[in-house]
């Protein structure tokens, strides 16, 4: 039997009665793995809990793809048990950094797009897929000040899966937050991404910097999805067809049923779209 992912949701512990319950067609889980990455207890068994009832997606955040410093040996050799253990319908990590040398920063921060940082990147993409014995989907993240690229983003986006065989989870949130900073057109980088590399997309909520004169906007997912980002998901996915696509929320939480409910509006923009979306194994 397989079920088709439509619109998926961030899983939250204070919500996990009500997720284990819920039975919306096409509903599926993500996590951030690093949550999880231990031999039993009552966390992994509440994933195994909810792995029952639903399709699962991990969400890596530490991996530092992007660092100088090889990646972590321990580190990749947990996530692949714990991928072996729950075996997940998505597995995803950022394009960006974390780590260098014993030093960790709790942010993702961001990479350069010069050749010699595309090179580490396939490199690093490809042990991380390697370990896990499966595609691995890239997100783009987001820009908050101008670097000295060599790359346009959806070039240097496309030339990593090319070398890699990666696939690319877009989140579109992080693509409207970054030509608002920037200066860019997000309409235009939606509709030159190669939809044949998307595996997934994200939408999420985004706020205003508290210092107003700085003009940017700021990837918070602690409100609900701005309409021009609902946008952007439409537009891509008449495009391209629909991919799994998760809302993200992680600050503010409203009820559960709040949380249903917005997801909700991108199962309906998912079914406007040409029947293209991703089934797995139940």
């Amino acid at each position: 039997m397989t079920r088709a992912l439509g619109a998926g949701l961030g899983f939250k512990p204070e919500f996990a009665e009500d997720a284990l319950a819920a039975r919306d067609p096409g509903l599926w889980f993500e996590v951030h793995p690093e949550n999880y990455l231990v031999a039993g207890g009552p966390r992994l068994a509440l994933l195994e809990a909810l792995r029952a009832t639903h399709p699962l997606s991990l969400h890596g955040v530490s991996a530092s793809l992007g660092g100088a410093a090889p990646l972590d040996a321990d580190h990749l050799r947990r996530l692949a048990a714990l991928v072996d253990r729950v075996e997940p319908a998505l597995v995803s990590e950022h394009l960006a950094w974390s780590r260098a040398g014993a030093a960790y920063a709790p942010d993702l921060l961001p990479v350069p797009r010069t050749t010699e940082a595309l090179r580490h990147l396939v490199a690093n993409v490809s042990r991380l897929q390697d370990a896990l014995r499966r595609p691995v989907a890239i997100e783009n993240p987001s820009h908050y000040l101008p670097l000295d690229h060599g790359w346009g983003e959806v070039d240097f986006l496309h030339e990593l899966v090319r070398r890699s065989g990666c696939g690319l989870l877009v989140d579109v949130n992080n693509v409207f937050v970054s030509a608002n900073n920037l200066g860019l057109d997000a309409a235009a980088w939606v509709d030159a991404i190669d939809g044949d590399a998307v595996m997934e997309i994200h939408v999420a909520g985004h706020r205003a910097d508290a210092d107003p004169s700085t003009g940017l906007l700021i990837d918070s997912h602690d409100a609900p999805v701005a309409a021009p980002v609902w946008a952007l998901l439409e537009r891509l996915t008449a495009r391209i067809g629909p991919r799994p696509t998760l809302l993200e929320r992680d600050g503010h939480l409203p009820t559960f049923a709040e949380l249903i409910a917005e997801r909700g509006h991108a199962q309906s923009v998912l079914a406007a779209a040409r029947p293209l979306a991703l089934e797995v194994s139940a």
